[in-house]
């Protein structure tokens, strides 16, 4: 009998999303982007779903691109935060796989590189999210290096990224667009500006080629409710089972440090998930879950393996009821409210404990 834990991952949603940030976006190419093991989803899964629709993905780093290549993924593959080192350009060039470009060392790499191939470049520049990319006043003189190497095509395309995309109200959004359009009007090359978010709610982003993250895995990224929204289909599902029921008098306190006091008689379901599992450890007494359709809220402290939930004015609960904890019909997003976090995070810090299901 295996712990009743685990994850569900619907692939037909995953698709369903995807085509709905194309469909948000009609003008413009959408790249699927996979890092972070597809944000906790599964990445060769996923890429493999995504193959026949997606033009391109878009990963972290090299090791999750080679993930991908061996995996039987053949579409072309963007490093989004470059090389880290300058080995790294050949097997980029011999993998086939596109290069962020967004500092001189970088830039410096991949001119000195030994390659047959010429690399597909993104050069990347610094609108205003003071992270990565090049100062606009920079670009120029860098774009004018890599054209004029053998080491690159000629086809480059010019990116930046958001800040603020995720609120629908805050103006600096238009600003990066304006700085990023006053920087790259003078070059005839294809652009990428927008994220999920900016997929979402800034149509004056989409560019030749959208990144779209976060949307992809049915989930709004935007700060409130937007039309946009409801395209998007929950993919991954977070369950577990009650493994024990107990009645409590009032008085009578539940978990670890005593945190929480039951304020009447109460029922109290013991379900097999906890931060070992990747839930998170700050999720405070009220977090939402569903029980056979019906909504409990957790009580006390997350351990590493149970979580307690007050299921008193539940009806029909049994050991062996089935738990969801994110998904279809409670959103990740709400969780991460209670958690003082975001639904990024919760997804991508889902630890390998926990076997995937998929279902098409």
């Amino acid at each position: 009998m295996a712990r009743p834990s685990h994850m569900v991952v619907d692939l037909a949603a995953l698709i369903e999303n995807y085509k709905w940030a194309c469909q948000l976006a009609p003008q413009s190419n959408t790249m699927a982007v996979v890092k972070a093991n597809a944000y906790g989803h599964g990445a060769v899964a996923c890429a493999k779903a995504l193959q026949p629709f997606a033009p391109a993905f878009g990963v972290a780093c090299i090791e999750e691109a080679i993930q991908l290549r061996e995996a039987g993924i053949y579409k072309p593959i963007l490093l989004l935060e470059g090389t880290f080192s300058a080995d790294e350009v050949s097997i980029a060039a011999e993998h086939e796989f596109w290069l962020m470009v967004e500092d001189p060392v970088q830039v410096e790499a991949i001119v000195k590189a030994k390659v047959s191939t010429p690399l597909k470049v993104w050069l990347k520049i610094d609108s205003g999210m003071h992270r990565l990319g090049l100062n606009p006043t920079r670009v120029r003189g860098f774009y004018e290096q890599l054209l004029a190497s053998k080491n690159v095509s000629p086809d480059m395309v010019f990116a930046t990224h958001f800040a603020s995309a995720d609120e629908t109200e805050n103006p600096f959004t238009m600003v990066q667009v304006a700085r990023f359009a006053a920087t790259t009007k003078h070059f005839k090359q294809p652009v990428s500006l927008a994220n999920s978010a900016a997929i979402m709610a800034w149509p004056q982003a989409h560019g030749d080629w959208n990144r779209a993250g976060f949307m992809l895995y049915g989930n709004s990224p935007l700060d409130a409710e937007h039309a946009s929204n409801t395209g998007l289909k929950p993919v991954m599902q977070l369950r577990s089972a009650i493994i024990s029921l107990r009645h409590i008098d009032t008085g009578a306190t539940v978990g670890y440090a005593q945190q929480w006091c039951a304020p009447r008689p109460s029922v109290i379901a013991t379900v097999a998930i906890g931060y070992g599992d990747g839930y998170p450890r700050s999720a405070a007494s009220g977090t939402p879950v569903v029980v056979k359709g019906q909504r409990a809220s957790i009580v006390g402290r997350v351990s590493m393996d149970m979580i307690t939930i007050d299921v008193t004015n539940l009806t029909g609960v049994e050991v062996g009821d089935q738990v969801c904890l994110w998904g279809k019909g409670l959103s990740i997003n709400e969780v991460a409210h209670h958690a003082g976090t975001i639904g990024y995070e919760l997804m991508t810090r889902v630890t390998q404990r926990l076997p995937i299901q998929y279902t098409q």
